[in-house]
């Protein structure tokens, strides 16, 4: 008797029900690449995610790490945050939210969105509405006395 595909789901793990459920074969490293990023909140760049992975045993190359990024942003399992040009995180929180950055130590936490009122926004231009708002807040540590 043939298996229904919520069977298939409930018999594979949650991370690989989740890229079914996203339409995303579960290949071997995109299985690795999820259990980074999926198996709880977490921001990580394509190279901490390369470096955990090289840690782990490899066997993941950097061309497959940014393709699956892609399609996971694609795909609505992540979300990309641009600090600048240069880092780029992958936020695997999908609430609305935003960040403080701390500048020396790029490490990116999350500000709740309850706790945060923005006013003051602009009036988009002719043609167009604000789909949403992306706010970073740079932080670093308070300069000591000395």
């Amino acid at each position: 008797m043939a298996m229904m595909d919520h069977e298939k789901h409930e018999e594979t793990g949650p991370l690989e029900a989740q890229l079914l459920a996203a339409g995303i074969t579960p290949t071997p490293q995109r299985r690795r690449i999820a259990t980074l990023l999926l198996s709880r909140p977490t921001h990580l760049s394509a190279d901490e995610i390369l470096d955990r992975l090289d840690r782990a045993g490899g066997g993941v190359s950097k061309a497959t790490v940014y393709n699956t990024l892609k399609l996971f942003v694609e795909k609505g399992l992540v979300r990309e945050v641009i600090v600048d040009p240069t880092r780029v995180f992958y936020d695997s929180n999908m609430g609305r939210h935003h960040h403080f950055f701390d500048e020396e130590t790029g490490k990116l936490t999350d500000i709740s969105t309850p706790d945060l009122q923005i006013s003051g926004i602009p009036q988009p231009p002719a043609g167009t509405v604000i789909s949403g708002v992306d706010l970073i807040v740079r932080v670093r540590g308070e300069p000591r006395d000395g």
